[in-house]
């Protein structure tokens, strides 16, 4: 599995808590489905160039929250029911929304405009569910 963890000099967080943060996405998101494989901390540490150390504590802490489970000598997985915090899914539907606002703007779409097309595609979403249970 390619990790796609980015770590940005820039953001003034330390590094194992963008680690963190963003392995909780990638689980929050789906990418990384229950029972996975996540890299394993050096090969993650020689992607990033980073400490091992730091990767070590980033997958320690977030075993502790129950995202990961870890196993001596065999790496660790996305655990199996993950218990990320509603907070987290709320976080990443407000950056997603975010990113609709900032292209509606770019496209000189009116706010009522993106709420409409927003609307519509829930509409698209809860129609093809139904088809599904359908079918």
């Amino acid at each position: 599995m390619h990790s796609d963890i980015v770590i940005s000099q820039s953001d003034g967080r330390p590094m194992y808590l963008q680690i963190m943060e963003q392995v909780r996405q990638r689980v929050a998101v789906g990418e990384w489905a229950p029972g996975n494989e996540i890299p394993s901390i050096r090969q993650l540490a020689m992607d990033l160039r980073v400490s091992v150390i730091t990767i070590k504590r980033a997958y320690l802490e977030l075993e502790r929250e129950g995202v990961i489970l870890t196993q001596q000598g065999k790496g660790s997985i996305i655990a199996p029911n993950p218990g990320l915090s509603p907070q987290l899914y709320h976080e990443e539907l407000s950056e997603h929304l975010d990113e609709v606002v900032r292209l509606g703007d770019l496209l000189g779409l009116s706010s009522e405009e993106i709420a409409r097309r927003t609307r519509d595609a829930s509409n698209r979403l809860n129609e093809s569910r139904l088809t599904k249970e359908i079918v």
